[in-house]
């Protein structure tokens, strides 16, 4: 059990937390709440023994194993498979024991106590997981939303997003009693989410994260712990539940309030009324103790919400544009001769109509980012066109919030540059004082207007971008992951404000309240393609869990039996449940595709015959490691249990080495298969 009693933890002078008393249960999921800057971070360096408390006690039981996400940026050479295995410590730790044993046992192989050790060290290994390591570190990256070639790369050869994903995963990989976890769905797309909820759900010892989506605390939490003017509260129950709980609190602290203060009120007139009567001077007295022994109930402290609002459009294209027949993709960088440009999807055929609502959904990597991307003018279409209406308008949020920030240069220079770079195309009022009035509204006053935005942090940077993009009076929104580094209330707003909004909205998100309460359509990116979704938020999350469970059960099946079906069959599954089906190919089109077929056939049979291979080798190798550790567990010499647990070890490695080619020759024939 952790158990705070009385706990006062400061930071600087400010007091964070001042008499905190709760205790969390072994085996409780716990959402820990509350606006930024109220303390989150701070109790968490608390939990993981960063920061120790300024009074109080505080205590975490010394047994219990802690699990948290790395804050800082990876930089290794090692592989992404080697770099999540790595995360469990227990069998590091292992490893090195053994291999320090190896060392002694081949200076000295006559003695016996060392062999024995050696034996021990061995079954330990086995009882780690070291057989399976590889198999379950793989499957987090995976689940993660990692791609199976992606396996063997290099930490150093992703993305800043990619590489706090494998940070992650090193987490869940770590054997754990006690699961920290900080804003983990910052970095993840809806369909790593989705997986991310399943396993956090099955996950047996304690948990504490700090999150600000509220379905993702619905579904993963069971308490809540609610930090606010350095109080710290439990609450039974997901964050759902803690908001009508809270609300209740506060209607019935109100009314205590005011109970209390017409009592107060009461007994001051009496006491002022009759004060000076010798004759009522006793009773004044009285009242004038009840008031000094009365326990006040505090006022209710009303917490300054931030709000703001989209503009009215100065007029509103009908439609707003059309795509027509169009790639979209990557062209090659700088003067790469030669180089073909990289098409992510092709044959986009589509109308964004004025006042459209629409959620772009679809599995990390497909595409979402491209095409808002090429809508937003960032990049250019490969083929076809992309037809704008008159007056088209565009505010666009970008994923990384940086893409459209200057870190050197502070809000009111952003907001000066941008006025005179649109001239009188917005009509807004652009004088300095002007600009500073409009900041202020989006809480950057007095000093922050000029603080480096490179110093701040990502909520105070998502704020400007969209103060920077209200400003502009846009007719068309591309929003690409907004609520990144947004607490809850600012999320609320921004949903108010887009649900005000007149123009048309193209959302991606990983957050499903903005979603569900924002968007009346969705566009499934997928397989190259981009298709209607017919379906809600619901029937997309059903999806994405029944797709990742029977591509599951299909590698099983594929293991069995050299898999060369089973995995194209997969492939061909995973097109989008609700996309159109294509028009009849013509017969020369399906004399090709007959070719084509064949070819990718002669070229699958190879392969096939080595997964048939490995998988002979690889039920042979289980069988003879199943008896040497039946073997193990008997009374032996220890020179025959110290040769037993060298070919347990060699075995296993075996095994693992045959995994990591099968998985690499299946990755092969899917490709083929698509």
């Amino acid at each position: 059990m952790i158990t705070l009693k009385n706990v006062i933890l400061r930071r600087s002078a400010k007091k964070l937390l001042d008499g905190a008393t709760v205790n969390l249960n072994p085996g409780e999921k716990v959402g820990l709440v509350g606006r930024n800057g109220a303390g989150k971070s701070s109790l968490f360096a608390l939990f993981n023994g960063s920061l120790h408390e300024d009074g109080g006690d505080f205590y975490v039981p010394k047994q219990w194993r802690m699990a948290q996400v790395a804050q800082d940026m990876p930089e290794t050479d090692e592989s992404a498979t080697e770099f999540v295995v790595g995360g469990d410590t227990r069998l590091t730790e292992l490893r090195a024991t053994l291999a320090s044993i190896e060392a002694a046992y081949e200076a000295n192989p006559e003695d016996a106590d060392i062999g024995m050790e050696l034996a021990h060290a061995y079954t330990d290994l086995a009882d780690a997981g070291e057989h399976d390591a590889v198999p379950r570190a793989q499957a987090l990256i995976l689940g993660l939303g990692f791609k199976a070639h992606e396996l063997d790369g290099a930490v150093n050869s992703f993305s800043g997003g990619w590489r706090m994903r494998l940070q992650l995963a090193r987490a869940l990989m770590c054997p754990s009693d006690l699961l920290l976890l900080d804003e983990p769905t910052n970095h993840l797309d809806l369909d790593a989410l989705v997986w991310l909820e399943a396993w956090l759900q099955k996950y047996a010892g304690t948990m504490i994260v700090i999150s600000h989506d509220r379905e993702f605390l619905d579904a993963v939490t069971d308490v809540t712990l609610h930090i606010a003017n350095a109080q710290l509260t439990r609450y039974g129950g997901n964050y759902s539940k803690f908001e009508d709980m809270r609300a209740l609190q506060m209607e019935q602290q109100q009314v205590a309030f005011s109970k209390q203060q017409d009592k107060i009120a009461h007994l001051q007139k009496f006491i002022d009324r009759f004060k000076a009567k010798a004759s009522k001077a006793k009773q004044a007295q009285s009242r004038v103790k009840a008031l000094e022994r009365m326990e006040r109930v505090a006022p209710l402290l009303a917490e300054a919400d931030f709000t703001f609002e989209f503009k009215e459009p100065g007029n509103i294209p009908n439609p707003m544009l059309s795509i027509a027949n169009a790639s979209f993709g990557y062209k090659p960088e700088g003067d790469a001769e030669g180089e073909a440009p990289k098409t992510i999807l092709r044959g986009v055929s589509r109308s964004v109509l004025a006042g459209q609502r629409i959620g772009i959904l679809g599995a990390n990597g497909q595409g979402k980012s491209t095409l808002v991307k090429t809508i937003a003018r960032e990049m250019g279409a490969l083929a076809g066109e992309v037809t704008e209406g008159k007056g088209l308008n565009i505010g666009y949020f970008a994923q990384q919030e940086l893409d459209v920030l200057r870190p050197q240069d502070n809000p009111l220079e952003h907001m000066v540059r941008m006025a005179r770079e649109l001239g009188s195309a917005v009509k807004e009022a652009t004088g300095e004082q002007a600009l500073r009035g409009y900041l202020g509204s989006f809480n950057f006053s007095g000093d922050m207007v000029k603080q480096p935005v490179g110093t701040m942090s990502g909520g105070e940077k998502a704020r400007l971008v969209l103060a920077m993009m209200v400003w502009q009076r846009p007719n068309l929104l591309l929003l690409d992951e907004p609520t990144n580094h947004l607490d809850l209330a600012t999320r609320e707003a921004l949903a108010v404000a887009l649900n005000e909004f007149e123009g048309t909205l193209m959302l991606v998100s990983h957050d499903r309240a903005l979603l569900r309460s924002v968007c009346d359509e969705f566009w499934l990116v997928g397989r190259g393609v981009v298709a209607d979704f017919d379906g809600d938020l619901d029937d997309y999350q059903r999806y994405l869990l029944d797709e990742a469970k029977r591509m599951r059960e299909e590698a099983k099946v594929a293991t069995r039996e050299a898999g060369a079906a089973t995995v194209a069959a997969a492939a061909a599954a995973a097109a989008p449940a609700a996309a159109s089906a294509p028009a009849a190919p013509a017969p020369q089109q399906r004399k090709q595709d007959a070719q084509e077929r064949q070819q990718r056939s002669e070229q699958a049979k190879p392969i096939k015959r080595e997964i048939a291979q490995i998988d002979e080798r690889m039920a042979a190798a289980t069988i003879e490691r199943t008896t040497l550790e039946a073997r193990m567990s008997q009374p032996l010499p220890s020179a025959e249990i110290a040769e037993a647990g060298k070919r347990l070890k060699a075995l296993n490695d075996e095994i693992g080495r045959l995994e990591e080619r099968w998985l690499a020759l299946s990755d092969q024939l899917e490709t083929l298969a698509a």
